[in-house]
């Protein structure tokens, strides 16, 4: 099938308008994926009061669909325009390049998302230990696996590509499941601590206000982690029905570029869900900068 990406058998017969259309919509999402997490970023950096390892997560989490917006979707750009021109010598490269770069943006963005819910769990039951367990070294090291096992994983995809369809569905497998049980987790968790709070109400006002503020920085990690589900769920689909395809049409090409186009479109839509979920929870303050970090400082008051 890859080989057929850049075949005038294949992408021949695509009339000139869809791609040009593929083409300009690759173009709108690279701008708005790039500036959108850009903001995200400097909003992160000049935020002091975050605990470092989750402002680590974070700032990997935004520094992937930037990436997205800064590579990724201008390399699909560049696909297209040799499509159209028939270029297809630069096209295989071009798509080797889109390829690896899509899988280890979107295997660590995932993997980051798992990270996060994570580290919200220990933030539940640790307590005090927290910030003596999760700490800022241990996190770079755990990043930084992330991206080596992945790239490393890429490039085998490039001679074989049925190695990194086995690695990626280990990987989203194993991602889904540890998010899946670390919100199940926090979520019966909070309920017990509410029942205590609820037999002592005078005596743990505080303890119920960091509660909840805990609880509405879990809903929106967890609206983030849906919005990468729901986008990511139609390629991953369609990469399944390639896997068991003999035969390749035009039609499900299309499809397969439509799903990569929604996996392409988390990247613009996270910030925009940040300041959603931000403001939601802000109680209407007026600076940008503070409506847009108050999330993360209410995941860093822990609950003890």
């Amino acid at each position: 099938y890859e080989e057929l990406l850049c075949s005038p058998s294949l992408v021949g017969g695509l009339q000139q308008q869809l791609s040009i259309c593929f083409l300009a919509v690759d173009i709108l999402l690279s701008i708005t994926a790039f500036a959108g997490n850009f903001l995200i970023l400097v909003a992160l950096h000049k935020e002091s009061s975050l605990h470092p390892p989750s402002k680590l997560l974070y700032c990997c989490l935004a520094t992937t669909d930037l990436l997205v917006g800064l590579a990724s979707l201008p390399l699909y750009a560049l696909y297209w325009m040799s499509v159209f021109q028939e270029h297809w010598s630069l096209c295989r490269y071009v798509r080797d390049a889109a390829y690896i770069t899509a899988y280890v943006l979107f295997l660590v963005s995932l993997m980051t998302m798992t990270a996060i819910s994570l580290d919200r769990l220990l933030a539940l039951l640790l307590g005090l230990r927290y910030k003596q367990i999760v700490t800022l070294k241990r996190t770079y090291i755990i990043v930084t696996t992330f991206w080596v096992f992945n790239l490393v994983a890429s490039l085998c995809g490039i001679f074989h590509h049925r190695i990194i369809f086995m690695y990626s569905s280990l990987v989203i497998s194993f991602c889904l499941v540890i998010s899946f049980a670390s919100y199940t987790k926090i979520f019966c968790t909070l309920r017990y601590h509410q029942a205590q709070v609820g037999d002592q109400q005078q005596l743990n006002q505080t303890k119920a206000l960091n509660m909840a503020r805990f609880r509405k920085a879990v809903y929106s990690a967890l609206w983030v982690q849906l919005a990468l589900v729901v986008c990511y769920a139609p390629v991953c689909t369609v990469n399944i029905v390639i896997a068991h395809t003999k035969k390749y049409s035009l039609l499900l090409f299309v499809i397969n570029k439509v799903a990569i186009i929604l996996l392409c479109f988390n990247s613009t839509l996270n910030p925009f869900l940040y300041c959603w979920k931000i403001s939601e929870t802000s109680n209407g303050a007026d600076n940008q900068t503070s409506t847009l970090l108050s999330m993360e400082l209410d995941h860093s008051r822990v609950i003890h």
